[in-house]
């Protein structure tokens, strides 16, 4: 048992950490800690206010440091999907009419629906398709979309359906050679391995704390050559090189306080208590280690399973322990139901992930998906296939 986390101390087998990770202890004492202090805006010279301000600039600076990216480069809010769509805005305002925009196949919806909006002012969406039913993404078929129109490529760093990790940095490359942005999705994929925007080259990027074992926030990477001349709906005397303009509001100063605990817990107990990006670079090189071994594990047991069918990547490479699937004998929201009563959570339906539930026929009944996450163990995965192994 991780006594990190106090919510494995129950015994249950969280098998759904897409959908949300556990959090630290660390985590928890850092909303505590914060929240005892005091419940301050930020600005003022009394001591809760700048520690709500020290809040603020620390969550900036550390982020910064997960992203592999400089602090004036990182944008606040409540999540990734709001985040995206006050992006779209600004570009509603920078595309016009048959300007195109290239979706990958694998995508969330957080990383779709907000580029579809831009259908309204007539760009043209255009839909990179994956090679079905192990879902992947060939460069040669991106490189076919490309046009001089082409205005935007959105791309996941793992599909939260298939756990597959498209080649990124390719994609990114024969984008910018027409002149076009990249939008890079890094929510299902940063659990799992540490962001390097500036080694990807993308030009947006974004992740919620909540799944990398923090609280509800959303992060986005904006290259900082960029801020400027993206339009945003902002109060008027914020200025438009400012990072302010996409942070309307009060921020979730308590949540900041969570997510630097959790970063802390990486840092102290996996990252060899190394500060900065160090910390991290190593925290992550044990996360991948632990990982590997029983993602390869589940995939035996997967394939071993009677009358399952695996979606996705079938071999241990280019993907993450996520895992998408249905039985023969049962419908996914009955398993899952079933697997709750046997102290395994798993994920049942689409996950917001329509275009490839759609591309396999599955939607809108989706698939069951079970995911791990560093403080999953074999026994978690025992008890899972030995549940499903055993059901009528």
């Amino acid at each position: 048992m991780n006594p990190h986390f106090p919510a494995l101390a129950s015994g249950f087998s969280f098998l759904d950490n897409a959908a949300g990770a556990q959090v630290p202890r660390a985590c928890i004492a850092g909303i505590t800690a914060f929240l005892e202090s005091a419940s301050c805006n930020v600005g003022m010279p009394y001591a809760g206010s700048q520690l709500s301000t020290s809040v603020r600039d620390q969550t900036r600076l550390e982020t910064a440091e997960f992203f592999g990216c400089s602090p004036d480069e990182v944008v606040l809010g409540p999540s990734a999907t709001a985040l995206t769509f006050r992006l779209s805005t600004a570009f509603s305002r920078l595309f016009k009419a048959g300007d195109e925009i290239i979706i990958s196949e694998l995508e969330h919806e957080c990383n779709a629906s907000p580029w579809r909006e831009l259908e309204r002012i007539g760009c043209e969406i255009k839909i990179w398709r994956a090679h079905w039913s192990e879902g992947h993404l060939d460069l040669a078929d991106l490189e076919k979309l490309l046009s001089p129109k082409t205005r935007l490529l959105a791309i996941t760093g793992a599909a939260n359906s298939l756990g597959n990790r498209p080649d990124v940095a390719g994609a990114t490359k024969l984008a910018h050679s027409v002149g076009a942005w990249v939008v890079n999705d890094l929510v299902h994929d940063s659990p799992h391995h540490l962001p390097d925007v500036k080694k990807s080259d993308v030009d947006f990027a974004f992740f919620s704390a909540y799944k990398v074992f923090g609280t509800h926030l959303g992060f986005m990477y904006v290259r900082q050559n960029l801020l400027e001349k993206l339009p945003a709906q902002k109060l008027h005397f914020i200025p438009d090189d400012s990072l302010l303009k996409f942070e309307p509001g009060t921020n979730n100063y308590e949540g900041m306080a969570g997510w630097l605990g959790t970063l802390s817990y990486l840092r102290q107990e996996l990252g060899g208590g190394l500060a900065g990006r160090e910390g991290l670079v190593k925290a992550y090189q044990q996360i991948e280690a632990i990982e590997k071994p029983l993602l390869e594990y589940a995939l035996e047991r997967l394939k071993a399973l009677s009358g399952a069918t695996l979606y996705g990547e079938p071999s241990s490479q280019n993907r993450v322990g996520t895992f998408c699937f249905n039985l023969a004998q049962a419908g996914p929201l009955e398993v899952v139901k079933y697997l709750g009563e046997h102290g395994v959570g798993v994920a049942g339906g689409h996950y917001y992930a329509t275009m490839p539930m759609t591309a396999l026929g599955l939607y809108p009944t989706g698939a069951i998906r079970a995911s791990i996450g560093h403080y999953s163990t074999k026994a978690d995965l025992d008890k899972l296939f030995d549940a499903l192994e055993k059901k009528d």
